[in-house]
């Protein structure tokens, strides 16, 4: 197969083990800057231009698209879609997944574990909203956060209040959780695979913070998940529409709790902690799965 990589630089880990996947069972493999493709949106012949030079039609995509290029990168991807491309995920289902509010909204519909949420527009509904969520300590969360930034643990009332306040006040949209004390700082990212978790890890926070992940010092372990925990993570992803996906739980008095569904999760971690060969598990599916034009979105925008 030829296979286009969507990433801005084949250096980034998880980049550069895909490509040594799929070139280790015989692929064609380009790595593409995402934000140097420009498109010609054609009815009859749609086609993307990169560098200068129209790209040849390749057989699958796998989007690595970081949350600061959704925008762009989504539209790039539903370019490839209508090429007849084959998407490792499509357009739609991570577009959908990185909208947090929306995929807690869709998720909660289907009655999975979720935490205590709140959503709130007015600063005058801050007390009715804090006491929503079972008071303090509680999470405020950027809908636009990465990687734990935007991710503030507010101890008492009067601390929440004065942070809702401040993002409000700076027109940021965010939303308030329960804080999962028993987690205890730690949470389970389950690696989806076509409809099967495939490696499992504990990531557990530094001490003195709460937010467990690796990119802020947390780190990771092997760990075994329980039926429950593994029936959660594939229902996640598949709510999402992701072929792949990293779904990270939250263990509770009740029950596994999914904090979010990741469309590109990084392999690193995953594949230092269990020792897996993560990226040919993926090349693997597309080898068994990508056909021309075999995408839901195509024509549905």
């Amino acid at each position: 197969m030829r296979i286009a990589i969507l990433s801005r630089s084949r250096r980034i880990y998880s980049t550069r083990r895909l490509v040594e996947a799929a070139e280790e069972r015989g692929h064609d493999v380009k790595v593409v800057d995402t934000l140097r493709c420009y498109m010609n949106i054609a009815s009859h012949r749609p086609t993307i231009h990169y560098r200068g030079d129209q790209i040849e039609p390749f057989d699958a995509v796998i989007p690595r698209i970081g949350s600061s290029i959704t925008f762009y990168g989504t539209a790039v991807l539903r370019q490839f879609e209508m090429m007849g491309t084959f998407p490792l995920n499509e357009s739609v289902a991570v577009t959908r997944s990185r909208d947090k509010l929306r995929s807690l909204q869709l998720l909660s519909r289907k009655g999975l574990g979720l935490p205590v949420t709140g959503f709130a527009y007015a600063t005058k509904d801050i007390g009715d909203l804090i006491q929503m969520v079972g008071g303090a300590p509680l999470v405020v969360k950027m809908l636009e956060g990465t990687q734990g930034i935007g991710v503030v643990l507010c101890e008492t009332k009067k601390a929440a209040e004065s942070v809702l306040e401040a993002f409000m006040g700076l027109n940021v949209s965010i939303m308030v959780q329960e804080y999962i004390k028993e987690a205890g700082g730690a949470d389970i990212r389950c690696f989806v695979v076509g409809g099967k978790v495939v490696a499992a890890i504990k990531r557990q926070a530094q001490p003195g913070e709460f937010r467990s992940n690796l990119h802020r010092g947390g780190s990771a372990s092997l760990i075994k998940i329980t039926p429950e925990e593994r029936s959660t993570a594939v229902r996640a992803a598949k709510i999402m529409g992701l072929n792949v996906a990293g779904v990270d739980l939250l263990r509770s008095n009740h029950g596994p709790l999914v904090m979010e569904v990741n469309s590109s999760p990084g392999l690193e971690g995953i594949e230092t902690a269990t020792g897996k060969d993560v990226a040919g598990m993926i090349i693997g599916f597309m080898e068994k799965n990508a056909r021309h034009n075999k995408t839901q979105t195509r024509g549905k925008g």
